[in-house]
Parts: C-alpha cells; structure tokens; sequence
C-alpha cells in the first residue's frame, strides 16, 4: 500500500489534496516521492518563510531539542521568554500569549477583548465586529468571527457575538457599532482565504480612529499577512495603525506549530493568572525556531519581499489569461480565465506548487526565495493561465 492510498484509508477525509507527495525539500524546491522537484510558491500555505528546512531554524531547534523539549506553563524558559521580548520590541506591544495556531490566537484575542470591555463597560459589551469576507479560524467561535457563510452551514448553532460589516464600507461597520453593545473590530487587512484582498487605505484609518474614539478594541488577525509577508514586519504597518491587540501565526514558527496574541497598552494586564491557558504554548523548541525566524525578518529582508513583490505584480499584470493580481508583499491573487483549480493542476505538472483561495490563484512563496527560482516560476504559472 503506497503513501496515498494509507492516507485515503487511515487519514481523516478533510483535505483535497494534489496527487504529489512530498518526501524532501530544500530552500524554494520540494522533492516528491518519485524524485522530481517543485518550485514551492505556496511555502506551506505561508508557514516556509524561509523554505524548507532552513539552516539557521534547523540549528536552533536541534540545540534546543537537545536540552529540553517540553516543560508546561508552570516554569519560565528562554526561548519564551526571548521570543516575547523581540516582538515586543519590533512591534511595540506590550505582552504576548503563545498558542499553538492561528485560530487559537484570535480565540485569545477575543477573550481579552471581551474581558476587557467587560472589565470597563460592562458584561453586556460583548459583541466582535469582523468583515465578510474575511477568515479567521475553524474552531466553533472562529467560524462564527469568519464573515463567509459557507463556512457557517455545516455547524450550527455557532458562537454567539459577532456581527459582520461590509468591508471597505465605513458606515455599515458604524451602523453595526451603534445597533450592537461592540467590545472590538476584528480585520485581516489583506483577506487571504478570502480571495487576497486588501483592504482600502482610507477604510482601515477610518474604523481605527473610530474604535479609537469609541473605546472599542482593534484587534488584527495577522495570521497569513504577519511576519514579513506584506513588505513589512506586519500588514497593519503599511497603514499607519495601531492596534490594540495582533494575532499571528503560520510563518513565525518557521514550521513547527506556534500562534502569538500581542497585546498593546491597553489589554497588557487583561488577563490574569487561570484567566487563559496553552498546555503546548510556548513550547521551548517552537519558540526557539521562532527567535530564529524573527531575528532575521530585518529591513533588508522584507526590501527583497517588496522587490520580489513588484516583479510578480508587474509580471502578471495585464498576462493573457490573467484578469487581475491582487494583494500585497508575497500575497498575491490572480483571477483567471481558466479556473483556478485547473492553473494549479497544470503548474503542478510543470513542477511549479501554487494555491488556491477562492476563485483565485494564490502565491505565498518563500520570502527568500532566490529571484531566478521566482522567474522561473512565474513563466511556468504565466504559461499555464494563457
């Protein structure tokens, strides 16, 4: 029995998965079960931002798995310790609670908002604002966060609290804002497995002044833009906002499974001891990795993000084939003529692994990823949209 047909036998059938199986991978390029490589632009759905099995990440959790892998929350560690203090210091917030994934950091994130709002309004100030559109995680609540009903069908009754706004359309998240008694307005400022849609400039300045104004908490959800993957260290810093809670994920792991909710001045001692809890957050090897990873995401690093980022946009612009490009950084969305499933299955044959999201093809290559390996690449993907 081959690898697949045990994982269609013995695995959970929740995953539509390529018919390629991964066995190596280097830097930019994958190598499958019967030799032949890939380009990666997917980098683990935004997890490689280094590609695979990078060096410097190799060596920090092999020397930290050679000391201790594992302690639980009742004792300090290092690399906890370490990591909270660099993101601190690149970000300007003031503490951070580690998780293991995305959706566990916005389930952290919601928790602090709402104790918070509960702590200075009142039990009765409860409510998350979120975009449709937007994604942010597959547990009970964070479907009931995620504005796009088809993720709703299958679950019900969901969580109960959260109200979903237009996006870019200021006056109907205000509307909601005043119908409903709000604790916080939750964003991705780029929607990735909303299609790689970025938000309005003006929209985003807006509804942060507003929540501003109106003492409600901003959080974002850098789970898929965080970490370089924008052109900046984190998306909502290319427009000039400040929130009062970041979650993130994926990339800041390197690989390994580690989510972070950040906290600003005001939410910095919401939670106290018993208020939250991670058996596995903050684990001494995920976290040393992530030391790895966020010491390196330096200006000139994420210049090349931005550098990279301008060569794919001008590549795809105005291609046969291509009806659009979307997105921002190493972000990006193109609308096809074709379907998108069927560019995906003809760039896999051509030994280049994309994505999907939505109707759209999705690249999230490594942020690394050397430029001749990117031109290859987006020739083999032009080719398979025309």
């Amino acid at each position: 029995m081959n690898i697949q047909n045990e994982d269609r036998e013995y695995v959970a059938g929740t995953y539509d998965r390529f018919p390629v199986t991964i066995i190596s991978g280097k830097g930019s390029i994958f190598t499958d079960v019967d030799g032949k490589n890939y380009i990666d632009m997917g980098s683990g759905i935004g997890v490689n931002i280094f590609g695979a099995c990078d060096d410097e990440w190799r060596r920090a959790i092999s020397e930290q798995a050679s000391k201790v892998q594992h302690t639980s929350n009742l004792y300090y560690t290092e690399p906890c310790a370490k990591l909270a203090k660099i993101l601190c210091e690149k970000t300007g917030m003031k503490k951070v609670f580690f998780s293991n994934s995305g959706a566990e950091a916005n389930e952290c994130a919601v928790k602090t908002a709402r104790k918070y709002a509960a702590d200075t309004k009142g039990s009765e100030y409860f409510t998350v604002i979120t975009l449709k559109n937007s994604f942010h995680g597959r547990t009970i609540s964070m479907l009931s966060a995620t504005g796009q009903d088809k993720f709703h069908q299958l679950f019900q009754p969901l969580t109960p609290g959260f109200v979903h706004a237009e996006a870019n359309n200021f006056d109907d998240l205000k509307r909601l804002s005043e119908e409903n008694k709000t604790a916080a307005i939750m964003i991705e400022c780029v929607q990735g497995e909303g299609g790689v849609m970025a938000l309005n400039q003006e929209y985003v300045k807006a509804l942060a002044q507003y929540a501003n104004e109106n003492n409600i908490l901003l959080i974002v959800d850098e789970v898929q833009t965080g970490n370089g993957r924008t052109g900046q260290l984190y998306s909502y810093m290319n427009f000039g906002i400040k929130p009062d809670i970041v979650s993130t994920a994926k990339g800041i792991g390197g690989g390994l499974p580690l989510g972070a909710t950040m906290l600003g001045e005001k939410v910095k001692d919401t939670l106290g001891k018993g208020d939250h809890g991670s058996t596995f957050g903050g684990n001494p090897i995920a976290c040393a990795g992530a030391v790895s990873i966020m010491s390196r995401l330096d200006e000139k690093l994420l210049e090349g993000v931005r550098d990279r980022s301008k060569f794919l946009f001008d590549t795809f612009s105005n291609s046969k084939g291509i009806e659009s490009v979307t997105g921002m950084g190493l972000m990006i969305g193109l609308k096809t003529t074709k379907k998108a499933r069927e560019v995906v299955e003809e760039c896999i044959k051509n030994g280049v692994l994309c994505l999907t999201a939505k109707d759209k093809v999705r690249l999230l290559p490594p942020l690394n990823i050397p430029m001749d390996l990117l031109e290859k690449a987006a020739e083999v993907i032009k080719n398979c949209c025309a």
